[in-house]
């Protein structure tokens, strides 16, 4: 259940507005965010609403059924892709994306599913490999060639810890990098390239002895993981509690020495760090060129970090936005140009505030050529209701996983020239999630569908993981 004095006093600032960049109101921030009241209120809710969905039955994914091998692939005709033509379930909304594969959490080795984080991996010969969070772990999969799952095993949660839905991944060279918000998990650092030799006829069910471990954390949660591969760590965010000395921030893990994983320091400095992008910064503020910094989206601001001393770690700029409800995750442009990123908010739709108020995902556009002094220019409103999630940038394109509105594809090509979002136009979508089809504005707002995808391999196929169902492959027609 929303709490209404936190909505309100969002509403109250936000529902009048368009959108712009506004400096930080203090007063609410500590309040709402910076307390961890805003955080605890949007867990409990999707808690709460997650075991009314486990109770009725709904996360058992052995009850969606997985696409046949002998179905090559099922093309996106007049706006729907029909996997059993006539069974509004296995039907499809789409655009310019074709079907190649699914498969349910079930048959990818996880008796409770609950799909959350994926990210990739291509072996130096070019082969496809996924790492899939599930509740109880990490499914790993191949792509083949014909776009079709091969399942090879799972890394199970930390023996330590219990099931989590929120399971977070990153690539590090062979390596992916999982967090998780189980309570005693830690960060498990997996060597993809034992993959390479499985045999898919007997997939391997790995154990803790087979990933490294950092155990560093204050009560071994995150909530999200990152990377900079350039400088050889990972990050974990959002480690609880907020009371600890590193305050919910960026807590680095040096990955140069996988048998020793240590941590060289913290971002503590604006408080709980919701999700990041860590890159050593190339663009026009040539103040900054060559520093290792973080894009940090901080629950109700766009905050920038210098994180050269990671045990000195400073702020460069905070600052928030009219509509802000709760900073979710972002993404830059380009990140040898670092002059725009764009920037999701993971409550404005569900609490009807600023451009987010009609209840379509906003993708809110920032002009960061001064990282001193982010601008936020515009914004671009998608054409069905729902909620925004986890987007990622490639080339002219940001793929977004908008819960159950399913995967959109935007070309945001026209941002450097047109910065108000009003030339950004979609090009493709698949939506995974066709049980609110029919509802108002195509889709409901509520915490369904999709969780997140992998748009990075060669081939073109994008491989989507939902919650409830199982692993999408997907492919531009």
């Amino acid at each position: 259940m929303k709490s209404v004095v936190s909505a309100a006093a969002i509403a109250a600032l936000a529902s009048f507005t368009l959108a712009k960049e506004i400096p930080v109101d203090e007063e609410r921030s500590k309040a709402l965010y910076q307390s961890g009241l805003r955080h605890m209120e949007i867990m409990n809710h999707k808690e709460s609403f997650w075991a009314a969905r486990r109770e009725a039955g709904i996360f058992d994914s052995s009850q969606y059924r997985s696409m046949s091998a002998a179905v090559p692939s099922v093309p996106c005709v007049n706006g729907l892709a029909e996997l059993e033509p006539g069974n509004a379930l296995y039907t499809f909304n789409c655009s310019g994306l074709d079907l190649y594969d699914f498969q349910s959490h079930a048959d990818l080795g996880s008796p409770s599913g609950e799909g959350a984080g994926s990210w990739g991996w291509t072996s130096p010969e070019g082969r496809e490999f996924m790492a899939i969070g599930q509740s109880d772990g990490a499914a790993f999969l191949e792509i083949g060639k014909d776009g079709k799952i091969i399942y090879l095993g799972r890394l199970p949660k930390y023996s330590k810890a219990e099931p989590s839905l929120w399971r977070e991944m990153k690539g590090y060279k062979n390596y992916m990098v999982i967090g998780s918000e189980a309570v005693n998990h830690g960060v498990q650092i997996f060597d993809m390239s034992k993959l390479l030799k499985v045999n898919p006829a007997k997939p391997v069910t790995y154990s803790d002895a087979d990933a490294f471990h950092f155990a560093g954390l204050p009560t071994g949660r995150s909530h999200t993981v990152q990377v900079n591969e350039e400088k050889n760590y990972a990050v974990a965010s959002g480690s609880q509690p907020r009371t600890d000395k590193c305050k919910s921030g960026l807590i680095f893990i040096d990955l140069t020495d996988m048998k020793n994983l240590k941590s060289p320091g913290c971002a503590s400095a604006d408080g709980y760090v919701h999700d990041a992008q860590c890159l050593v910064y190339r663009g026009p503020d040539k103040k900054y060129v060559g520093t290792d910094i973080c894009y940090g989206y901080n629950e109700d601001t766009l905050t920038i970090y210098n994180v050269t001393d990671k045990a000195k770690a400073t702020i460069i700029s905070r600052i928030s936005y009219e509509g802000a409800a709760y900073t979710h995750q972002g993404w830059v442009l380009d990140p040898q140009n670092q002059k725009y990123l764009v920037l999701d908010d993971e409550y404005d739709e569900y609490d009807k505030v600023g451009p987010g108020a009609a209840g379509y995902p906003i993708t809110y556009i920032w002009d960061i050529s001064s990282l001193e002094k982010p601008k936020q220019t515009g914004y671009y409103s998608a054409k069905v209701k729902g909620i925004d999630h986890n987007q990622f940038i490639d080339a002219n394109f940001a793929y977004q996983s908008n819960y159950g509105g399913g995967l959109h594809i935007l070309d945001i090509s026209s941002i450097p020239t047109d910065p108000t979002g009003k030339s950004v136009k979609e090009v493709a979508h698949f939506d995974i999630y066709p049980e609110d089809d029919e509802e108002s504005g195509g889709g409901i707002i509520e915490f369904v569908g999709t969780w997140s995808h992998y748009p990075y391999f060669k081939s073109g196929y994008i491989v989507i993981n939902t919650i409830e169902r199982g692993v999408y492959v997907v492919k531009r027609s």
